[in-house]
């Protein structure tokens, strides 16, 4: 994953994406990155050092393992960037918990265009356009994520799986073969059911695709292909609803990528799809 420098949005998202791969004394570099955003462009690597609490040498090394030749480059991108909004100082709790849930949330789509690329989106799909079978994982939070894309992709006519249940889905994994694929979703990317369901669909033959706020992760590692999308943030130990947010942005549109690559297939399995949908309405 590379940073797109025309996306002026994007920064923060990169940085947070790859905080995963990044070593203790880089991460604080990277976190200096984060919260100053477009005010880099006041600092010299020295002043970034000192607030991260390490070396110049580290905050240059932190930059390259981020993708960049050196500070100066981040810097040029931060500086490039649209400020980011201020978190909410009202007093009156829920109006303030409000106000930062929609900030988190346009950052995190913002972001999007940062961490996925046309190109990745058009391989994803084409994987799932030839696949037998689609197979559809994720756990806790990511769940529900895994249901909409299952929905999604049967209204398209693949034939999809998306067990609920972890030891199912681990169970249909080792049931695919070279001829099927698996989409594993999962923030961290380090769930356990999840990650060790991908293991499956991989040792049974099956291509896989991982959708992940962290570039690196055992889920990236074990994916054919990955498309990375979300933030960082937790409430209460909890992903917030920016991370499902950015990930629900990129199924839309990796199924409309999808919808153009089965053409009039899909069209006739949406037209079916639509019929179900007024049947249960008033």
């Amino acid at each position: 994953m590379e940073f797109d420098s025309a996306t002026r949005d994007g920064l923060a998202a990169y940085v947070r994406a790859r905080l995963s791969e990044l070593r203790d004394t880089e991460a604080r570099v990277a976190q200096v990155v984060l919260d100053k955003g477009a005010e880099l462009v006041h600092l010299s690597v020295s002043d970034v050092a000192a607030l991260a609490g390490t070396a110049p040498s580290t905050v240059v090394r932190a930059c390259q393992r981020l993708g960049f030749r050196g500070y100066q480059e981040l810097k040029i991108a931060a500086a490039r960037q649209t400020p980011a909004q201020e978190p909410s100082r009202d007093r009156d709790p829920a109006a303030r918990a409000l106000a930062d849930t929609i900030r988190a949330a346009r950052e995190a789509l913002d972001g999007v265009a940062a961490t996925v690329t046309p190109e990745q989106l058009q391989a994803a799909a084409a994987l799932f356009d030839t696949a037998t079978r689609v197979l559809v994982v994720g756990a806790g939070l990511s769940g529900a994520v895994a249901l909409d894309t299952a929905y999604r992709l049967r209204a398209l006519g693949c034939a999809v799986d998306a067990p609920a249940d972890p030891l199912t889905a681990q169970l249909a994994a080792s049931q695919l073969t070279s001829a099927d694929a698996c989409l594993a979703i999962s923030h961290t990317g380090a769930t356990r059911s999840t990650v060790d369901a991908a293991r499956g669909a991989r040792r049974a033959g099956a291509c896989v695709v991982a959708l992940t706020s962290y570039a690196r992760s055992p889920l990236s590692e074990t994916a054919d292909r990955t498309l990375v999308a979300g933030g960082q943030d937790l409430v209460f130990g909890l992903e917030t609803v920016a991370s499902r947010l950015a990930h629900l942005t990129v199924i839309d549109a990796l199924t409309l990528t999808l919808l153009g690559l089965r053409g009039a297939p899909a069209e006739a399995a949406l037209r079916l799809s639509a019929d179900v949908t007024v049947d249960h309405a008033y």
